[in-house]
């Protein structure tokens, strides 16, 4: 079994959250690298799971199966079944976190949120913590594809469920964590140097003082929107999302990179999923698909008796953060580039989610101030 990875302290972190939940959450100081090849991965899950539920200790290893079930460019994670001495099948989803993802996630805010959001009704439930990941429960659903969230229906619960995600409290402080974030990466980003000669040519090709302005620009106006501070879920694409078809019902799942943020950045970071992994944008809902969400978000019994001025003011703030979605993740796969073991092209990623930036950039900037002019208008008349 690998050495433990000091990402946190599995024992301290499964003392805290079983202190504000209703179950036991088990802990190992146990690590497993996910770069191994499944055959050699099965046996060391395997002595995991005896590690962590004790109940388990003493069963052959014959009575385990391993499979995957993602394979994300983030983390691997895998489905593990164990059939018990009672003869019965039970399974865990056993989550193995990316190599060096500590320098763009933070741990320790994703499990202190966990609990709350289990609580509420969100993800599946948290039952234990090792050295480089976590144990939760099997959720027996399918993951959505990017073309799946163009299904109005789907759609629809989508909006709905995001709107009673951005409705739970969790502790602690409420501050929005968007432009921290967002600097944090681009202090990291624009501070790399490549082994490979062909990546580091092309990384000195991109202007970071063009960067940096284009965030500082895009936060002033935003600013002026005044975006709702919710609890976000900040990577709402298909792969975190599940469907069980048979019973009608929908997950959002993995909160690795929730905070509080702005409502803005969550739903236009969402519509920006729709083009996948590959970027293809052409793939990204319309304005009438954009308003169907936004209706079911506004008002998920009635999305039918939205007012048009909500409805257009919604639009307008979640386009506008759309911009902040491209640069937060194009700064994010510049970093992956460097530090990620996994054979993704990350740095192209940040040249299509930058590139697109720019493409939108004016549309956007346009629709915004278009509607701030008005509103101060409409404001002064109402004055006067």
């Amino acid at each position: 079994m690998g050495g433990v990875k000091n990402i946190w302290n599995a024992m301290e972190v499964a003392k805290q959250t079983s202190d504000c939940s209703t179950s036991q959450i088990h802990s190992s100081s146990l690590s497993v690298d996910p770069s191994l090849p499944l055959s050699h991965i099965t046996p060391l899950i395997i002595e995991l799971c005896k590690d962590l539920f004790k109940k388990w200790s003493n069963l052959e290893n014959s009575r385990f199966s391993v499979g995957t079930v993602s394979g994300g460019i983030t983390n691997l994670l895998l489905k593990v079944t164990v059939k018990e001495e009672n003869g019965n099948d039970v399974s865990v989803t056993v989550r193995l976190y990316g190599p060096n993802t500590e320098y763009v996630i933070n741990r320790e805010r994703e499990l202190q949120s966990i609990k709350y959001l289990s609580a509420a009704g969100f993800g599946a439930n948290l039952l234990g913590v090792f050295g480089n990941g976590m144990v939760q429960s099997f959720i027996n659903a399918r993951t959505l594809i990017p073309s799946d969230m163009r299904n109005p229906k789907l759609a629809a619960e989508i909006a709905k469920q995001l709107c009673r995600f951005h409705q739970v409290e969790i502790p602690g402080s409420k501050e929005p964590q968007l432009w921290n974030d967002l600097l944090k990466f681009f202090e990291k980003a624009s501070a790399l140097e490549f082994d490979d000669n062909e990546k580091q040519k092309l990384y000195k090709t991109i202007s970071f003082s063009e960067v940096h302005n284009e965030i500082i620009e895009l936060k002033e106006l935003t600013g002026l929107l005044n975006s709702p501070v919710v609890f976000a879920h900040n990577d709402l694409l298909s792969g975190n999302i599940m469907v069980n078809d048979e019973e009608d019902k929908l997950y959002l799942i993995d909160f690795e990179y929730g905070s509080y943020n702005y409502r803005g950045f969550d739903i236009g970071n969402h519509f920006n999923e729709y083009a996948g992994y590959e970027c293809d944008f052409t793939l990204c809902p319309n304005k009438d698909e954009q308003y169907h969400f936004l209706r079911h978000y506004l008002q998920p019994e009635n999305p039918h008796e939205v007012s048009e001025k909500d409805l257009e003011a919604l639009y307008v703030e979640e386009n506008t953060y759309t911009l902040a979605s491209h640069l937060y993740w194009a700064l994010w796969g510049l970093i992956q580039a460097k530090f990620s073991p996994i054979n993704f092209d990350y740095l192209g990623y940040f040249f299509l989610r930058y590139n697109e930036f720019k493409r939108q950039k004016e549309k956007c900037f346009s629709l915004a101030r278009s509607f701030l002019s008005r509103s101060q208008t409409l404001n002064m008349h109402a004055q006067t």
